[in-house]
Order: structure tokens, then sequence, then C-alpha cells
């Protein structure tokens, strides 16, 4: 019987976790037994599961696989994900070929090490001025609501040109479009609200190329359904992710004590840590999904034209082969071939943004607040995973 149960295929997603930053066991089993397994969808639909470091990042450069939501047998997690899929006006992440290329490259100047450096000194004012204004008189608050949740939404409302004052409106749509138990219905009624407010917001700034992302993309004459588009990637991403791994990085660096010492002893240790702790909490918990398109064979195992392929990034990057000791979290650790922001063409556009954003409201809150601690004991937190980023719902801190 145990036996069995060990090689019964997986039902996604795999069950619960034993620590609220790694991957559920069953993914870590599967990963033990075979580069490829079997897994079972919440539809009946057999998908294949890919666990390993090498073989992720393979099956992700690959061509053969498409990210294409519309080829026969595209693999959807849960019914708010293929209701996503569904919608005619899908995002370049869920295309391939020249179509997702001629996409990404307008904006591709936008997320590039120079256009993201040189806005390093705004970063740090917000940040400033969120620690500001959360430490006047005080010497507590909820981490989430007050610093890693505005921090990314100023800024992607700066890239993009909307209004901060609109915040609510698309932090309230964009939390329905995370939400992976939201009803189909839900999904797209929040998926046409946001298309309609991009469109209404990029005739507005049809004539003011200067103001932000939309406002060009305007001027240049890009149709209005592939402004909403990319406005609305932009959005969901560009906070709603960030935010989770900044509260959740504060988080994993007050249960390590020792590893914050020795980031406060040494901030130029900031950038490796950035790696570290994308490497190990890898936010996108559930995975990015493919199908081949042709006969692949991966890690000596065949893949058929057809199949379903789920790529498990959280176990990838807890594979041994790839970072010795997988389960302990090292500052100096030489993460920087960490798949948390996938791999291959379709990479995370905004990984480099994410990774200042992170270095800079870590070196902020590390250097303005010392004494930083929980406010609650940690089992009185509350994690959520029903999201396609995991996060904390709050995160309650005091300062000295």
């Amino acid at each position: 019987m145990t036996e069995s149960r060990a090689t019964d295929p997986l039902t996604l997603p795999a069950g619960d976790r034993t620590c609220p930053f790694s991957p559920p066991p069953a993914y870590e089993h599967a990963r033990s037994r075979a580069p490829v397994s079997r897994a079972r969808l919440w539809n009946g639909d057999w998908c294949r599961l890919v666990t390993r470091h090498e073989h992720v990042r393979e099956v992700l450069s690959d061509p053969r696989f498409g990210a294409d939501t519309r080829l026969p047998g595209f693999p959807f997690l849960n019914p708010a994900r293929q209701a996503m899929a569904e919608h005619d006006n899908r995002t370049f992440i869920n295309l391939d070929g020249a179509e997702h290329a001629r996409l990404r490259r307008t904006i591709l100047r936008d997320f590039d090490r120079r256009n993201v450096l040189a806005l390093r000194p705004r970063l740090q004012e917000i940040a400033d001025e969120l620690i500001d204004a959360m430490t006047a008189g005080r010497r507590s608050a909820d981490l989430v609501a007050e610093y890693a949740l505005p921090l990314p939404s100023r800024v992607v409302c700066l890239l993009l040109g909307v209004p901060y004052a609109d915040r609510e409106f698309f932090q309230r749509q964009s939390r329905t479009l995370m939400d992976n138990s939201a009803p189909p219905d839900r999904v797209r009624t929040a998926i046409h609200t946001l298309d309609r407010y991009l469109i209404a917001l990029a005739h507005d700034k049809r004539d003011r190329p200067e103001d932000g992302i939309i406002g060009r993309l305007a001027a240049d004459g890009m149709p209005d359904r592939d402004i909403a588009a990319i406005g609305r990637l932009l959005v969901i991403n560009g906070h709603e992710s960030t935010a989770h791994t900044i509260a959740l990085s504060v988080l994993v660096l007050l249960r390590h004590p020792d590893e914050l010492a020795r980031l406060r002893r040494d901030p130029g240790l900031t950038a490796g840590a950035v790696d570290e702790l994308m490497r190990y909490l890898t936010i996108l918990h559930q995975g990015l999904t493919r199908v081949a398109t042709e006969d692949v064979t991966v890690g000596g195992q065949r893949i058929r034209a057809g199949e379903g392929v789920v790529c498990v990034l959280g176990a990838a990057n807890r594979d041994e082969r790839a970072f010795p000791d997988p389960a302990r979290f090292d500052i100096t650790r030489d993460a920087r071939r960490h798949v948390a922001f996938g791999h291959g063409p379709h990479r995370c556009l905004g990984g480099f943004l994410a990774e200042q954003e992170l270095q800079v409201a870590l070196e902020t809150l590390l250097r303005r607040l010392p004494g930083l601690r929980l406010a609650v004991p940690f089992s009185e937190l509350d994690f959520h995973y029903d999201t396609q980023a995991y996060g904390v719902r709050s995160l309650p801190v005091r300062w000295s």
C-alpha cells in the first residue's frame, strides 16, 4: 500500500507545506523519483510535471514547448487561469514566436538595466517617504499595508503613467486576477473592467507620450487592445508579486537572525541576498505551464506532442543538484541561476526592476529601523497560497 501511494500521480496543486517558505513535500518527492512525472489537473486532464532545475531551464528555453494558451492540450492550473486564457485579448506572456517578440519589444527598453538603474534614485525617495510616514510618532506598523504594497504600487503607477489616486481600483482588479479561487465570471468581469480603464487612460494620454508607458504606446499608434493587454500585465505583476516578495523577504530575514546581522554589518551583500531570497521563496509557487508542440525528450523521457507540462519553479530552486543544501538560507550563496523569474524567451521582463525594488526596500528598512522585529508570534501570521504568487496578508512589526 505504501509503495503504491509513493508512485501514484500527483493531483495539482500538490497539497500542504511543512514550512511556509518551502514547496509542498510532494514536489520534492516527485523530483527525487524522476526528471519528469505525471500529474492530474483539477479538470481531470493529465500533464507532465518537471521539477528539476536542469530540466525546468531546458523546457522553458525550448521553442517546442509553447506558452500560447490557444494550443491544443495547454494545461490550466485552475478554472480562474482558464477563464483568463479564454479572454480574446491575452498578454504577450501567453503568446509565442513573432507575436510574443513584437509585443515584448515595445516595452523592452523601459525595463533594461540602464533605464531601471536611472530609476533607482526615485525608488530610494519613495522608500524613504514611506518609512517617514510609517514611523511618524509610532514604533509599530503593518509592513504589508504601509511599506511592501505601496512601494511597488507607486513604482508601477510612475512607469505606466497611472494616477496613484486610482491605486485602490486597479489593486482590486489585480487581486481578483491573481486569485486562483475566483469564479470565472468574476475573473472575466475584472479583465473587462481593467481593460476599459486602461483604454480610456490611453485615449486621455495620447497627446502626452512623455507621461509613462501607456501614453507613449498610445502616441506610437499601438492598437487599444494591445495597450490594454500590456497595461494589464504590468498592473497585475508590477505590484502584487513584488509586494509579496518584499514582505516575505523581511520575514525570512527576521527568522534568520544570523543572516540578518550579516546583512546589517555589510550592506554590500544585498544584491546576493536578493538572489538567494528569490531562490528560497520562489513566490510564483504553482509553476509555469507549457504544452509540447512536437515530441520532445526531456531527462530521458518522451513528452508527446499535445501533452501539457507544468514546470515547478519552487522545486527547481530547491534542487540539490543546482543548490547544495537547498533548504538552508544563506545570503552568501551564489544563487544567480535561480528560476524564480522563469527562464528563456519568456523570462520575466520586469525581473531586474523587481530586484532593484527589493534591494532598495531592504537596504532602507534595515538602515532606518534598527531593532526591527515581529510584533506577533510567527504562528499567528496568516499566509495565503490561493493566489498565483503566495504571500502573507499582514506583517505586524516593531522597531527600536
